[in-house]
C-alpha cells in the first residue's frame, strides 16, 4: 500500500504554486516554530528582548535562576527551555565565575517573531470584540 506524501512533500512537488524551500531550512522553520512557540519559551525571548536600561549597546542578559523567578519556573524547567533556545542559536552564554548569563543571539529573528506575536495580539482583540 503506498504511503501518503506528507504537506512538506506535496509543496516541494515541482507543479506546486508555493514558494519551495530547500528541505533543511523547512527543517529549521518547523524547529524554530516548535521551539518558540511554546509559552514559557516564549516568554524567556520576551523577556531577554528587554532593551539594557543601564547601557542600550550592552545586550540584556539575565542568569537562569533570575530568569526562573521571574517567570515562575523551576531552575531545571528553565535550563531545559534554555537548552532548546540556545540549540536554535537564539541565546547565547557568558560565563562570569560560577554564574552564567543568558542574551539573545539573533536579535533580528527574535524582533520578527516579536511583530508576529504582536500582529496575533491585534488580531485577536478585533476578532474578540
Amino acid at each position: 500500500m503506498p504511503r501518503k506524501k506528507t504537506a512538506a512533500a506535496r509543496l516541494n512537488q515541482s507543479h506546486s504554486r508555493f514558494p519551495r524551500r530547500p528541505p533543511e531550512i523547512d527543517a529549521f522553520v518547523d524547529r524554530f516554530l516548535f521551539t518558540a512557540c511554546d509559552t514559557s519559551r516564549r516568554y524567556i525571548l520576551e523577556l531577554l528582548a528587554e532593551p539594557n536600561e543601564k547601557d542600550a549597546s550592552i545586550p540584556y542578559e539575565r542568569r537562569s535562576g533570575d530568569i526562573a523567578e521571574e517567570l515562575g519556573l523551576s531552575n531545571a524547567t528553565t535550563s531545559e527551555h534554555l537548552r532548546h533556545l540556545a540549540a536554535l542559536h537564539l541565546v547565547s552564554t557568558r560565563k562570569e565565575g560560577t554564574a552564567v548569563y543568558y542574551r539573545l543571539s539573533n536579535h533580528t529573528l527574535v524582533q520578527a517573531f516579536q511583530d508576529l506575536l504582536r500582529a496575533l495580539d491585534h488580531h485577536y482583540l478585533e476578532q474578540s470584540s
